[in-house]
């Protein structure tokens, strides 16, 4: 009988690679005491005539504000988001982060200008809503999609109207839009190979 060796693999290169960079980014701004996260990984209304405004526009995602938030965003992608490179492919989900990241960063230069958005909130709604549209069929939009977009989105109008806190609400109801409507595009289209 032959012994059976234990490896580890590395199942999900887009997720893991992604929660990698985070974590680095955390420690580069512990180290320079935020600097970095204002250089690189936050969006905030800049001079369009200066290229990190640009880097700032996706890199905003990878920028935490310490542990708690972190952990928070990264324990959930996670979770899901090798569950869904698997359905949907590396490229997809590649695709979907940055998409989430580039409506989140141009919504809150746009529409925030005294606010400056950091974390992968919008990244983890996007995944969210993209994993309740695994069960989709021709014929139909599943329950689960209906009770999570209106159990996470309506959570976060609510919140964005009566809570006051540091939260980007619009930032979570956007990745969650993209995630849902992305999910529909890849869905549909690996509906109609069959």
């Amino acid at each position: 009988m032959r012994e059976q060796k234990f490896k580890i693999s590395f199942n999900s290169p887009v997720i893991l690679g992604f929660s990698v960079i985070c974590f680095a980014a955390l420690i580069l701004g512990m180290i320079t005491s935020g600097r970095t996260n204002t250089m690189f990984f936050s969006v905030y209304r800049s001079s369009l005539l200066n290229p990190l405004t640009y880097i700032r526009f996706v890199g905003h995602i990878f920028g935490h504000a310490g542990w708690e938030h972190f952990l928070g965003n990264i324990m959930l992608i996670l979770v899901v988001g090798p569950l869904l490179e698997e359905k949907y492919g590396s490229s997809n989900l590649l695709f979907v982060i940055l998409a989430t990241a580039l409506v989140t960063g141009l919504a809150n230069f746009a529409l925030f200008p005294r606010v400056q958005l950091l974390g992968a909130s919008g990244v983890v709604f996007a995944l969210i809503l993209l994993s309740s549209f695994t069960g989709i069929r021709e014929d139909g939009i599943p329950l689960t999609f209906i009770l999570v977009a209106a159990l996470y989105i309506g959570q976060q109008v609510y919140q964005g109207i009566f809570v006051n806190d540091n939260v980007s609400n619009l930032a979570h109801i956007l990745g969650g839009l993209v995630g849902a409507g992305l999910g529909y595009v890849l869905n549909k289209k690996k509906m109609s190979r069959y």
